[in-house]
């Protein structure tokens, strides 16, 4: 299983649990960080009326997910005056053998069928649960051995940090639905209209601690943005931190920086990725 905090983002202190020992290790863990987001979560938790079994709970609570297994996904879209529309589907990339994100890309690579399974299911589980007005993005597991889908998470919100991947692709970015819907119109994006035909978001890390001894400078970053067409480099860890006290990480990851990447298909964005990382200068001492 995972255990993960009821609220917290970018996968912090969520540990896979294989035995008892990982159990015991993950609950340690956890409680030693959970109030770092938890405590604010119970600030704003305090000044609303709440149901019972949700005020017994509190902000600093765990979940307990089964481990799924597949190619992961997910769905962005909105609900305006009750209507559901999914604008978008992505995959979410995982390094080889491991549980961090490599990157997400948007628009999905999967079979044409498989998305619109999952903008169906999207559209239904979004009107039965009564969320209107309001974006929101769902997580899933795709089996291709099986064709099975499986919905991981719903988020009543957009994730902010694919704005550039919208942006890219279709020429807006996805905060504009959020933006339309608080002025309380029908968003209407569009599709397509941008000039690239795949864009992502890749996280550069390190699956090992170490002290920055060196880290990219803004020279460095200008001239290999002038040198590679469709990218944006936001460096994380800078010259003189530690990579295990920065903020913010997942449970098995540091991360160094994030690359946005735009290209006409995804092994011309892969390409573009690769060379880019080739180009940052980050040097450590693992001591």
């Amino acid at each position: 299983m995972w255990l993960k905090p009821v609220k917290s983002y970018s996968s912090e202190l969520a540990f896979l649990a294989r035995d008892e020992n990982e159990f015991d290790d993950a609950v340690r863990r956890i409680r030693e960080g959970i109030g770092r987001i938890g405590e604010a979560f119970d600030a704003v938790l305090d000044r609303l009326d709440l149901p019972d079994r949700i005020s017994e709970v509190g902000g600093q609570a765990c979940l307990a997910e089964e481990a799924l297994s597949g190619m992961q996904c997910a769905t962005e879209g909105y609900v305006y005056n009750g209507d559901v529309v999914v604008y978008g589907v992505l995959d979410s990339i995982d390094y080889p053998e491991r549980s961090s994100f490599l990157r997400h890309q948007y628009p999905s690579q999967l079979p044409e069928e498989v998305q619109r399974k999952l903008r169906d299911v999207s559209r239904r589980v979004i009107s039965r649960v009564g969320l209107d007005n309001s974006t929101f993005s769902i997580e899933f597991f795709y089996d291709p051995s099986s064709d099975d889908i499986a919905l991981l998470e719903i988020n009543p919100r957009h994730s902010q940090s694919h704005a550039e991947m919208f942006e890219s692709v279709d020429g807006f970015p996805n905060h504009h639905a959020m933006a339309q819907l608080g002025l309380g119109r029908d968003p209407e994006l569009p599709s397509g209209e941008g000039p690239y035909g795949i864009a992502a978001k890749c996280y550069y890390r390190r699956f090992s601690d170490a002290l920055v001894s060196s880290a990219p400078s803004a020279e460095d970053i200008e001239s290999l943005q002038n040198r590679i067409d469709g990218i944006e480099v936001d460096v994380v860890a800078q010259a003189g931190q530690r990579l295990s006290e920065l903020p913010s990480q997942d449970s098995y990851s540091y991360e160094l920086a994030h690359v946005f990447v735009a290209a006409q298909g995804e092994q011309e964005l892969v390409d573009k990725y690769e060379r880019c990382v080739e180009g940052l200068p980050f040097e450590f001492d693992a001591t």
